[in-house]
Formats: structure tokens, sequence, C-alpha cells
């Protein structure tokens, strides 16, 4: 059960959109570890605080600037129980 719910928040990884956001996290971030064991976190963040974004702080980042990453929260046509987050861009 527990690995269901943990698998019903997910970015839309195989389209263009995740590619851009992958790149512009790395592109501002200078954090060590890789985004792929960070997106469970931001995940369950921005569903847990009923937000459409996160921010990198500029603590965490390579200009020192706040960075916030936007999404759209959209659900899966196929799979009623996942949510899917469409990346829309960033800005500081």
């Amino acid at each position: 059960m527990e690995e269901l719910e943990k698998n019903s928040l997910q970015f839309d990884y195989f389209s263009n959109n995740y590619k851009r956001f992958e790149e512009d996290f790395y592109r501002f971030s200078d954090i060590s570890v890789p985004l792929t064991f960070l997106t469970d976190d931001i995940l369950h963040h921005m569903d847990s605080t009923h937000r459409e974004y996160f921010r990198l702080n500029g603590k965490n980042s390579k200009d020192g600037k706040d960075h916030y990453f936007i999404f759209k929260r959209v659900p899966n046509k196929e799979n009623k129980s996942i949510t899917q987050f469409k990346y829309l861009g960033h800005s500081f």
C-alpha cells in the first residue's frame, strides 16, 4: 500500500517539459545531490502544501538568489490514482 501511495505523485518524466526542468534545475542548483534523489521530496512537498511550485533557496543556488520552479497539477488519463506535475517554467 505504501508503494502505491508513493507512486501516486509523479512528474511527467518522459516529456520535454521534464527535460527542461532538469536542465533548469542543474543550471541554478548548487546542491551536490542528484535531482533523481530529490524528486519524491519535492513532489510530496508540493502536494502537502497544495502548491504548484517549489523554491530553491538562495543558499542552495549558484547565484545566491531564490529560484521558483513552477508546475501544473494534471490528472493522469490512464490511471486516476496518479497525479502528475507538468513543468511550466522557472522564475526568480
